[in-house]
C-alpha cells in the first residue's frame, strides 16, 4: 500500500478533487473511510459521489461543542453516507479519574492521544485509506499537504482532496449543493475541535489561530508536523463568552 500511495501521490499531484476520488473509489471502493470533522459537510458529499453510503467517522470526543454534534446529526440524516461515531475507550468522567478533572488544559497532548489519535487508529485498522479534509492554507503545518501520501501514524494510505481549496471555495461548495454546515463557522470560528480548547479568531489571525490558544499547539496528532506543548490555557466556553 505504501507504493500505491507514493505513486498516486506523484500522478496526482496537480490533479483536482474528484479525479482524486475517482481514483480512490476504483481502488479501494467500501475499504475506504471519511473522517470529518463536523465544521461542514462538503468533504462527505464530495466522497459520496463516488462511493455511496461511505463510512464518516467522526471523533466524538464528549467535548464538542453542541452545534458540532448537531451537524453531525444532520450530515446522518441527509447525506448518502453512514456516520459512524468513534469514541474513546474512557468517558470524560472515566478519564477524569484516571488522570485527573481537565486533563486537556494540563496535558493537551495526551488529551487529544486518549480522545483522539488513539480511538481513529483503532477505528481505521478496518481500512485501507482514508480521506481528510485538511487544506494548505489552514496553516504552516499543513502547507506542503500532497493530495495523496503514505500515513505513517496510521499505516495506510491518505487521501487529501481538499488540499488546494481555499475556505471561501469550501463555502462556496456548501451553499451551492445546499449542504449543512456548523453554526459557529458564521460566528468566527473558521476551524472547529473540542470546545475547552477552541476560540473565535479575530480578523486576519490564522485559521487555526483558535485551537489551543497560548500555545504553540496546533495540531492533535492525527496529521503530521504537530507541534507538542505541555500546557495551555484553556479559553471560555461558548456560555462564559455569550
Amino acid at each position: 500500500m505504501r507504493d500505491v500511495a507514493l505513486e498516486a501521490q506523484d500522478r496526482f499531484a496537480d490533479a483536482g478533487a474528484d479525479a482524486v476520488l475517482a481514483w480512490a473509489a476504483g481502488r479501494f471502493g467500501r475499504r475506504l473511510a471519511v473522517a470529518c470533522s463536523m465544521a461542514d459537510a462538503v468533504l462527505p458529499h464530495l466522497v459520496a459521489e463516488h462511493v455511496p453510503g461511505v463510512d464518516v467517522l467522526f471523533l466524538d470526543t464528549g467535548y464538542h461543542f453542541p452545534e458540532t454534534v448537531a451537524t453531525r446529526d444532520r450530515v446522518a440524516d441527509l447525506l448518502d453516507v453512514t456516520v459512524v461515531d468513534v469514541r474513546p475507550r474512557l468517558s470524560v468522567a472515566e478519564q477524569d479519574a484516571a488522570h485527573g478533572p481537565d486533563l486537556f488544559a494540563r496535558d493537551p497532548g495526551a488529551c487529544c492521544r486518549l480522545r483522539k489519535v488513539e480511538p481513529l487508529r483503532e477505528a481505521l485498522s478496518g481500512y485501507d485509506a482514508w480521506v481528510t479534509g485538511v487544506r494548505r492554507e489552514e496553516g504552516p503545518t499543513r502547507a506542503g499537504t500532497p493530495l495523496v501520501t503514505w500515513d505513517e501514524t496510521f499505516g495506510l494510505v491518505k487521501i487529501n482532496p481538499l488540499a488546494a481549496w481555499t475556505f471561501e471555495e469550501l463555502l462556496a461548495y456548501s451553499e451551492r449543493h445546499l449542504l449543512p454546515s456548523n453554526p459557529l463557522l458564521a460566528q468566527g470560528y473558521p476551524s472547529i475541535g473540542c470546545r475547552p480548547c477552541t476560540r473565535a479568531t479575530a480578523p486576519g489571525e490564522d485559521p487555526r489561530a483558535g485551537r489551543w490558544a497560548g500555545s504553540a499547539k496546533t495540531e492533535c496528532g492525527l496529521h503530521p508536523g504537530s507541534p507538542a506543548t505541555p500546557t495551555f490555557v484553556p479559553t471560555p466556553t461558548t456560555e462564559e463568552t455569550r
